[in-house]
């Protein structure tokens, strides 16, 4: 079978590392992913597309005829911390890690083409809340993760090079967010998804919703939550409404989970304006746009 990645891994991989990196992992990617399948003696039914944005995800049969995931990771993506961070979790709010060695992550198959995002939106944060819930727990002492503070300082960085000075207000906003946030430290170190939202949250079999693709972390509760805030951001911006539907549901999820409302708040405006800043320079300007005025309305 030819593993012909989705246009969305290309487009994503190459925005986020670069044409040359991505395009000469790309190039070798058939090759790996047949190599990885024939380790593991898998069967395979097809890829997923459009699949997700930093990894190959197929479809396969494991040599006993059980359903299962194949997820091949490029090297520069960090597929380590996923792989310790499902060990860790042992299932429990998330996908079920088989197998994972050398990129590749032989996963529980759940049904990818049906996510949080399918569910009307008040239910569909009650169900997320419940799922995050769950990933919330204390790593181990010698974990190796990154740190809150480790990751944003990098972000942090990126936001100070942008080019655009219509976004400086904001960029100042996020960074004396940040700055703020962790003078006053952490009130908990917890490990994290890193990349939580409705879309990373897939129906399956073992449980109704679990959630895949974290991009794990340490750090506190408030950092996690932050990206699901402004999930559907494309309707908040568009209903008349969108500014106090935005802090109802800062409010709303903050209560639901006991966390303090203005470090969620702080969390959601940086989030929200190193993806806008970075969706800009990445030219994608609608998308930029959307996230910079729902910032403006934290």
């Amino acid at each position: 079978m030819a593993f012909e990645p989705p246009r969305r891994l290309v487009r994503t991989l190459s925005e986020t590392y670069g044409e040359s990196v991505a395009g000469e992992w790309l190039a070798q990617l058939p090759g790996i992913a047949q190599e990885a399948v024939e380790r593991r003696e898998l069967t395979v039914e097809r890829v997923v597309a459009p699949g997700g944005g930093s990894s190959l995800v197929v479809l396969v049969r494991r040599p006993d005829g059980a359903p299962a995931a194949l997820k091949v990771v490029p090297p520069f993506a960090a597929p380590e911390p996923e792989r310790a961070a499902l060990t860790h979790w042992k299932g429990w709010g998330s996908v079920e890690l088989i197998s994972g060695s050398d990129g590749a992550l032989l996963l529980e198959r759940l049904h990818s083409e049906t996510s949080l995002r399918s569910l009307p939106e008040a239910k569909a944060l009650l169900e997320a809340a419940g799922t995050v819930r769950k990933l919330w727990v204390e790593p181990v002492a010698d974990h190796g993760f990154e740190t809150v503070a480790e990751r944003t300082v990098r972000q942090a960085d990126a936001m100070r090079a942008a080019t655009d000075p219509q976004v400086a207000p904001l960029v100042t906003a996020a960074l004396d967010a940040r700055a703020e946030l962790l003078a006053a430290g952490p009130a908990e170190l917890m490990l994290l998804h890193g990349a939580f939202r409705q879309g990373k949250v897939l129906s399956g079999d073992r449980a109704p919703w679990l959630a895949v693709g974290p991009v794990p972390v340490v750090g506190e509760r408030a950092y996690d939550l932050a990206r699901l805030v402004r999930d559907r951001v494309e309707d908040l911006v568009a209903a008349a409404s969108g500014a106090s539907a935005t802090r109802r549901r800062v409010n709303k999820l903050a209560d639901s989970l006991d966390i303090d409302r203005e470090r969620l708040r702080g969390w959601t405006l940086f989030r929200a304006v190193e993806s806008g800043v970075r969706a800009l320079e990445a030219g994608r300007r609608q998308d930029a746009e959307l996230l910079l005025e729902f910032a403006d309305w934290l």
